[in-house]
């Protein structure tokens, strides 16, 4: 009996301590952290990022490019191409304000008139009043705008005739010889003039450019130099040859 006793008490101490123990198995159990398996990124993804990477250090090295480009044309001084704004046609111009858009066409300059010969006057000059026997004349020819405006006249070699007499004597005429005449179209302003000069080589001439073997005299004979300009004539200029 004591025996049993015995038993029964140990029996019951102990069966504690194994309900303990599966207490403490089945609390641990939760406390544990199980094993994660992590999966590792494929090749594409590393593809993706590597080329993300390089991407965003071409953009980097690009703004570093244009930093240097724009201080270096900026310290070289040379001028770069301006962006120009479009203006916005719904906006009306203020008073003030030219309207932005195509500017009318300028109506052409009026063309210049032809001079009324009524207006113009010719003048006939020599560059000395006597010539030694180894001088020639410089007979000169002014052409005058006496109007009040600019005009347009033919001052060509077609139109101008130096004549030179002696009395009644026809001695030379530069038209006599000539092999086809010039026009020269210039613009006189009002009271400016136009100047042309000749120098005679103290030859005579005939109309059509005959042969003629005679000499102008000298020894102090005097000659008279008359300018022409179409139908406008000059008063006549003495002059004498030695």
């Amino acid at each position: 009996m004591a025996n049993k006793g015995k038993q029964q008490s140990t029996a019951r101490t102990s069966a504690p301590a194994k309900g303990a123990a599966r207490g403490s198995s089945r609390a641990g159990t939760p406390g544990k952290s199980a094993p994660v398996n992590r999966r590792r990124p494929s090749p594409a993804v590393y593809r993706r990022r590597r080329q993300v990477v390089f991407g965003a250090l071409l953009v980097v090295i690009a703004l570093i490019v244009g930093g240097i480009v724009a201080l270096t044309g900026a310290l070289a001084g040379n001028p770069e191409p301006q962006a120009v704004s479009t203006p916005d046609v719904s906006t009306a111009p203020t008073q003030g304000t030219a309207p932005t858009g195509t500017a009318a066409p300028s109506p052409s300059a009026p063309p210049t008139p032809v001079c009324d010969f009524n207006l113009m006057t010719v003048a006939a000059k020599t560059d000395k009043p006597a010539y030694g026997p180894e001088e020639k004349p410089l007979l000169t020819m002014t052409i005058t705008n006496g109007g009040t405006a600019p005009c347009e006249v033919n001052v060509g070699t077609s139109q101008m005739e130096y004549l030179l007499m002696s009395g009644s004597d026809r001695i030379f005429s530069s038209k006599d010889c000539q092999t086809g005449g010039e026009d020269l179209i210039k613009t006189i302003q009002p009271g400016k003039s136009e100047t042309a000069n000749f120098p005679w080589q103290r030859n005579r001439t005939l109309e059509g450019c005959a042969e003629i073997t005679a000499k102008p005299g000298a020894g102090g004979a005097y000659y008279t130099f008359e300018a022409r300009l179409g139908n406008k004539s000059s008063a006549k200029v003495a002059f004498q040859l030695n």
